[in-house]
């Protein structure tokens, strides 16, 4: 099955507890004022992947250690079918991790979402595709209401454990303030000669912490051509 995807990276360290696999899906129609990720808002933007290809990298998280995977966007509940097969494959390679661990294993991976969907907007298609997920974080992004809590860019964005695993994970979390880094810079290398660095900025900003990054960057000699969050 075919998903339409802006990135991915391991190990993720800005959304949600541990050393992650983080996945961006692409496309959003939700376009929240005031939203980092502009640049996964066009359906024709990102690149083409599948359930196939992003399960293998789960697989090489598995191996490496990961506590977790995380989906964000973009609108990853736009892409309702491919998310409900990801997440499906992610759960049966889990298993068979756990397996053929045993004793060996740390606690188990679980699978945050995040969308800008209401749980009341959330129609059969869309509730088979969290079928899967420990936890979700869901609610539009509001530039006015700003928040503290870990994880989330909006007071009124909420953190929602759905499984036995999701309780034991995130209760912690539910109302914990952010007390350290919430922004995790990747910087790559251009994948054609000649072609610049690209800096990525994951995570939940608090305002006024993208300005921060900016000349954090620029200090460092990497001036942003681009900048996902302005129009």
């Amino acid at each position: 099955m075919r998903i339409k995807i802006n990135g991915t990276h391991f190990p993720l360290e800005t959304l949600g507890p541990g050393r992650r696999l983080g996945v961006w899906f692409q496309g959003c129609p939700l376009a929240c004022a005031g939203c980092m990720s502009r640049h996964t808002w066009a359906a024709e933007g990102g690149r083409e992947s599948s359930v196939r290809e992003l399960l293998d990298l789960w697989r090489e998280a598995l191996d490496r250690g990961a506590d977790g995977l995380t989906v964000s966007g973009g609108e990853p509940l736009e892409q309702a079918p491919a998310l409900a097969g990801f997440l499906a494959g992610a759960a049966l390679l889990r298993s068979v991790a756990e397996r053929a661990g045993g004793a060996r294993r740390g606690p188990r991976a679980d699978f945050l979402v995040y969308t800008g969907y209401e749980q009341d907007e959330w129609d059969p298609p869309r509730l088979r595709a969290l079928r899967h997920a420990d936890a979700v974080v869901a609610g539009r992004f509001r530039i006015a209401e700003p928040t503290a809590l870990v994880w989330r860019g909006s007071a009124n964005q909420r953190l929602l454990p759905r499984t036995a695993l999701g309780r034991a994970r995130y209760a912690p979390h539910l109302r914990r303030r952010v007390t350290g880094p919430a922004v995790q810079v990747v910087v790559e290398a251009g994948r054609e000669p000649g072609e610049a660095p690209a800096a990525h900025l994951m995570g939940v900003p608090a305002r006024g912490e993208l300005t921060f990054y900016e000349r954090w960057l620029g200090e460092r000699g990497l001036r942003l051509r681009e900048r996902s969050w302005r129009p």
